[in-house]
């Protein structure tokens, strides 16, 4: 059977440990990996466009020697022309690996149930791992490694981003305070699995609907946007609800003197963050955006790589 990552706990915590050190290797050297895709082919399947995503992963197939298709929506209309499982059952023929990117999380449960090859989830509406794997080797980076007693803030909408990071962080044992508005808490069921894994590795999760009271303490605190794909309907009602959480200068004099700003971006200047934050020296947002394509790059290694690679 293959082996899939749809979510951050399809990983062991060793395995997520030997992950983010593979990562940090092949940023410090761009050769290594080369040419462990030889004459392997990675498919991009596409609901929702993405400009990092796609862009990290092709550019990861290509630097590991494979080569790389890209399928939006209107080349497979995914479960609309035809079913999802046939479509998982012919393409992986074609090809060694399959990155999805979808709307609803059970149409990539469905398309590894029937794909042959490994299929890597690049975003659902419930989580996004690859992101949380981003965040992750640049919180290491940036702190000499996920040390115990450091402490992250999440500000704004309880969302996919949230969701994988704080799988993450709890396997981790890296401390998280999420400020919310009420009705828009991380989904129950991931919270409480993310709450038991904290408890168990010495940390702790803590949600509040007062952002200030989150970021006290903050070594690094955390934003998204407050409307994502498929939520443009909701725009007006959630830029009200979500204005008093808009990571600024005046908001982060609360938490930890020099605290670090991370957002996975695309970022909205001036709505969930000003651009002076995003700008400034305490930002951490574009080494994010870079870090997409190297712990890509080792998930593509330890999935499709050959024996050695790791």
């Amino acid at each position: 059977m293959p082996r899939h990552f749809l979510t951050i706990p399809d990983l062991q915590v060793n395995e997520l440990q030997r992950l983010l050190k593979l990562a940090a290797q092949v940023k410090r050297d761009r050769a290594h990996g080369a040419g462990a895709l030889r004459h392997r082919t990675v498919a991009l399947v596409f609901q929702k466009p993405s400009m990092r995503t796609r862009a990290a992963f092709e550019v990861a197939v290509l630097q590991l020697g494979g080569s790389v298709i890209y399928l939006g929506q209107d080349d497979i209309q995914l479960g609309q022309r035809e079913p999802i499982r046939d479509v998982a059952q012919a393409l992986s023929r074609y090809v060694d690996g399959i990155v999805v990117r979808t709307f609803a999380h059970r149409d990539a449960e469905e398309f590894a149930a029937h794909s042959r090859v490994p299929v890597i989830n690049g975003l659902s509406d419930l989580v996004h791992p690859c992101q949380a794997l981003a965040d992750l080797l640049t919180i290491q980076e940036q702190f000499g490694g996920l040390k115990k007693g450091l402490r992250v803030a999440y500000v704004g909408d309880g969302n996919n981003v949230l969701h994988s990071f704080i799988e993450g962080c709890a396997m981790l044992g890296v401390h998280v305070a999420v400020a919310t508005p009420g009705g828009y808490r991380p989904a129950g069921a991931i919270w409480k699995a993310a709450d038991r894994q904290a408890k168990a590795h010495g940390a702790s999760l803590r949600w509040v609907t007062d952002p200030r009271k989150a970021i006290v303490g903050a070594d690094v605190v955390y934003t998204d946007v407050w409307v994502s794909m498929g939520q443009e309907r909701e725009r007006a009602k959630r830029l009200k609800v979500f204005r008093p959480y808009q990571v600024n200068r005046k908001l982060l004099a609360a938490a930890k003197p020099g605290c670090r700003v991370m957002h996975c971006l695309p970022a909205h200047r001036g709505e969930e963050i000003t651009a002076d934050v995003m700008e400034s020296s305490r930002s951490l947002i574009f080494e994010q955006a870079e870090n997409r394509l190297h712990v890509q790059k080792a998930l593509l290694l330890m999935l499709l790589g050959h024996k050695g690679d790791e």
